[in-house]
């Protein structure tokens, strides 16, 4: 059948969850956590047999046919010790190939349902990936799925056209991608990414999460170790919010603890028993890593909107007042309720201290 006459294949690969559907539908058909979980015991059977022994031949198939991506994969890695959980991207970047092929195997036949040879394929890639990596999933998408088209986009000019279609943005401006593995700031012009401007930070949604298993654990909460970065992703979906001043944040939180604090429930994976904790000042300071970095890493002390006013004068000067214009966000940690309001204060600020800098300086000459 001709391609054309279906719907292409939409894949966004990141490095905390994939968004897969068809393109011309509003929303993804599955959203599912990156992540592969591969049985371990076939694995190491294949391993130790001799290579000419029919045991190792089968082991090697089953391995192949026994595993699971997104929550499954999580699933059955908390419940049995027999799979070991893969995330084959770090970072923005593939890491581990085998396991991503399988995801993508996954998602097509399982999810999708959908013949590969009868549509074309919109991929997504971070800013920042190597040619190779680009090379190699073509190979993998022409030679071992026989798709008949592929286009790699990077995500955050997706992000921009998104914006351009439901609105009257034009297509220049700047995206603030903020991911679960990686946070760039990306200038575009006319639809195309000024590379030389590109900036990222070492602080996403990862980190945030992190951050938060930190704090419950130093709080003594009783929360089952193998379970406590779950648990810390959770409390950070569902609770967490972007605050306006972090003192006040906190006499808040004293004033009135009933108001503020949350309870979480939940079951341990292995033995059933039911468990439960206190959420408190958890909930502002998880997103406030992106604008005091300081609380979370003395290595990285740089808020977010400063460096997003670092990236904007690096982009060619005609394209500044058109990058200051037009910001958008994307990712699943700009996704806290205030976060935009705060970044847009933070760096409306910026760039009056700026300007007020540079009109005294001219005023004393």
């Amino acid at each position: 059948m001709d391609p054309t006459s279906r719907p292409a294949v939409v894949i966004d690969n990141g490095t905390g969850y994939t968004k897969m559907g068809f393109a011309g539908n509003v929303e993804p058909s599955f959203i599912q956590p990156t992540a592969v979980a591969v049985n371990e015991s076939f694995l190491n059977q294949s391993r130790t047999s001799s290579k000419s022994n029919w045991s190792s031949y089968s082991a090697g198939v089953l391995a192949d046919l026994d595993f699971f991506i997104g929550d499954e994969a999580l699933m059955k890695s908390r419940s049995s010790n027999t799979y070991n959980l893969i995330y084959p991207i770090k970072q923005g970047q593939v890491y581990n190939w085998d396991a991503m092929e399988r995801y993508w195997q996954q998602c097509i036949f399982n999810y999708l349902r959908c013949d590969p040879e009868d549509h074309y394929f919109l991929l997504t890639a971070s800013p920042l990936t190597a040619p190779e990596n680009r090379e190699y999933t073509g190979e993998i998408m022409f030679e071992t799925f026989n798709v008949p088209g592929l286009y790699i986009a990077v995500n955050s000019v997706l992000a921009l056209a998104a914006g351009y279609t439901t609105s009257k943005c034009e297509m220049t401006g700047v995206v603030v991608d903020v991911g679960d593995g990686a946070t760039h700031i990306v200038p575009v012009a006319d639809g195309y990414v000024i590379g030389s401007s590109i900036m990222s930070i070492p602080i996403a949604g990862k980190d945030v999460t992190l951050f938060i298993q930190q704090l419950m654990r130093e709080r003594g909460e009783k929360i089952p170790p193998e379970d406590s970065f779950e648990a810390a992703r959770k409390v950070k979906e569902m609770y967490c919010y972007t605050c306006c001043d972090i003192g006040k944040e906190f006499n808040k939180h004293d004033k009135e603890p009933g108001k503020y604090i949350k309870h979480w429930r939940s079951i341990r994976p292995k033995t059933g028993a039911p468990y439960s904790c206190d959420i408190g000042y958890e909930r502002f300071l998880g997103p406030e890593v992106f604008f005091s970095p300081e609380i979370y890493s003395g290595d990285f002390t740089t808020p977010l909107p400063v460096v997003i006013d670092k990236c904007i004068p690096s982009a060619p000067i005609d394209t500044r007042r058109a990058l200051y214009k037009n910001i958008v966000l994307s990712g699943g940690s700009t996704m806290f309720k205030d976060f935009h309001r705060r970044l847009q204060r933070d760096l409306k600020k910026i760039v009056d201290a700026e300007f007020l800098r540079l009109i005294l300086e001219l005023v004393g000459k």
